[in-house]
């Protein structure tokens, strides 16, 4: 028996993201039209609900729509309607073309969304779910699966004060036993969680391995004669390669705000390669640059996205689980939105549950793949299903002719389906095969070096706790890292977490892992899939705002 506190409730929610709040209001809906009681927690390692939430970000409003029709009365954060859309290829450091709009494929057009900040809807759909009755525990990290038998039973949080070597010090606090009939996990991408799950239960047995991209994202006040609230910008190219997908985006949100981003294929092969680096670079193109003259940066993040569509998603159930939003790889990768699908694959994990408490039904959620099979997030990611896949087999330039046809032509409707079978970390090429990139140095005016930047986002751990960033081999950075790939963990973290240093004539990885902002690259990218990222002390990390 254990000797930690425990609590029951009916749903156990895990992560405070659209897609978990989105479950525990639906639940809590249902309830209420029911007459019945429901025992809903949601728990969210943040220090509060939306302080690691991270996205561009465009709103489609369709599953906002159905969860709550009237959000505009009750003042959701969603005001800036989309107003104008522009698609500009990059053809170097200076030279462009914008793409006509008869050309931009229909996913990525934005008419009838909004420009919002995800963290604040998350703030606000929090609120809602709190006046419903749903319990919230932000800063409580959901560490390990709470198993019996071949069931999960709940989660585990977190302990909070260990010192580095894991012994209690004073204000040691053991962690909780939430305990659930049901627990969602909606950790979002790349959940720590959510990868044991897979292990535990081959979930990803029959499906392409995921594909992720790293998006670094800033928020910045601008000029207000530069200011076009509702102007929605996105490029391809050039600072890229035409082998390597990814693209920019800069959006004008309210009050002189413009958030504005890159994303990285983490199929990238040239271990040079620094995505940090290629934002900085991308912020001095004349296209994006003349928005920021006389601007200030006021916010910084990243995160990893999934990509790989409809081949990679994994099984859904299993017994006292599922796995739901980008926890499970909903992003509708040609679209570059996953928000409208977390929501509803949430309300759809809701739903089942809700079924199945009603009916007393067994472990294992069996109709929710059914679910989400028959709802409009399946039909929308098979009609784009090729479009990873066409990137990396094409190259940006004609993957994006591919994906116009696909998509304005053929409808998402051509007789066959394209695989992507290679892990993203399996994709790298030995650095001496590979040209070295050269990065000119910040100017502090646009462009910016990573610590002033993760000061920026206001990223926060005790150091004084164990590392929660883990090496199954400690060996491995210095004795195959550093000699075949020149260790990429210095560049593809964006928080300057991995460097190698010399002591004594001899070389080490340093692990700077009160730096780390969460986006999981490390764990994705590592060509030795060495790097274990695993929860911190709850309420560690960054404390984004706006974002």
């Amino acid at each position: 028996m254990s000797d930690r506190e425990s609590m029951e409730f009916d749903v156990l929610i895990v992560g405070a993201g659209p897609c978990g709040l989105a479950a525990a209001c639906r639940l809590m809906q249902l309830a209420q039209a029911a007459g019945s009681e429901l025992n809903v927690a949601v728990v969210e390692k943040g220090s509060e609900i939306g302080a690691h939430i991270l996205s561009g970000a465009v709103l489609e409003p369709r599953a906002l729509d159905e969860l709550f029709p009237d959000w505009r009365e009750r003042e959701a954060p969603v005001r800036t309607a989309v107003r104008a859309d522009e698609f500009h290829y990059l053809t170097g450091d200076s030279g462009a073309w914008r793409v006509p709009h008869a050309f931009v494929p229909y996913p990525s057009r934005n008419e009838g969304n909004y420009i919002v900040s995800v963290g604040n809807l998350c703030r606000w759909l929090g609120q809602q779910a709190e006046a419903l009755g749903v319990n919230l525990f932000p800063g409580f990290a959901a560490a390990e699966l709470l198993v019996e038998g071949e069931r999960i039973a709940g989660v585990i949080t977190g302990d909070m004060g260990r010192d580095r070597e894991g012994r209690p010090r004073d204000s040691f606090q053991a962690g909780y036993e939430l305990r659930a009939r049901y627990t969602i996990f909606a950790e979002g991408c790349r959940g720590s969680l959510g990868k044991q799950l897979m292990r535990r239960f081959q979930l990803r047995r029959d499906c392409d391995p995921q594909h992720y991209g790293i998006g670094i994202k800033e928020a910045w006040t601008i000029d207000p004669a530069l200011h076009q609230e509702g102007l929605v910008v996105h490029t391809l190219g050039w600072p890229l390669a035409n082998d390597t997908e990814g693209g920019g985006f800069l959006y004008h949100a309210a009050d002189h705000q413009v958030y504005l981003g890159f994303i990285v294929a983490l199929d990238y092969a040239n271990p040079w390669l620094d995505p940090f680096q290629e934002f900085q670079r991308w912020k001095q193109h004349p296209r994006i640059r003349r928005f920021l003259e006389g601007g200030k940066r006021v916010a910084y993040g990243a995160r990893a996205v999934n990509k790989g569509g409809l081949q990679s998603l994994p099984r859904l159930a299993f017994p006292g689980g599922v796995l739901a939003g980008c926890e499970a790889g909903f992003l509708n990768g040609a679209k570059i939105k996953g928000t409208h699908t977390a929501m509803k694959t949430g309300m759809l994990a809701a739903e089942s549950a809700y079924a199945a408490l009603a009916a007393d039904a067994p472990d294992t959620l069996v109709d929710f793949e059914e679910r989400v099979r028959s709802s409009w997030v399946y039909e929308e990611l098979y009609r784009v299903r090729n479009f990873g896949p066409a990137q990396h087999k094409l190259g940006t330039f004609l993957g994006a002719a591919f994906t116009w046809f696909d998509q304005n032509l053929a409808g998402g409707r051509l007789p066959f389906t394209w695989h992507n079978r290679v892990p993203d970390h399996a994709a790298l090429k030995r650095a001496a095969d590979c040209p070295r990139i050269e990065y000119p140095r910040p100017d502090g005016v646009v462009s910016f070096d990573r610590l002033s930047s993760v000061y920026l986002s206001s990223t926060n751990h005790e150091e004084d706790q164990p590392c929660h960033l883990r090496l199954a081999d400690p060996d491995i950075p210095v004795k195959h890292n550093l000699p075949l790939y020149a260790e990429p963990a210095q560049r593809y973290c964006p928080a300057g977490v991995y460097e190698i240093v010399a002591e004594a004539g001899r070389e080490r990885l340093q692990i700077n892992a009160q730096n780390c902002v969460h986006c999981k690259t490390c764990d994705i990218k590592d060509p030795a899939q060495n790097i274990d990222w695993t929860v911190p002390e709850g309420g560690g990390g960054p404390n984004y705002t706006g974002m």
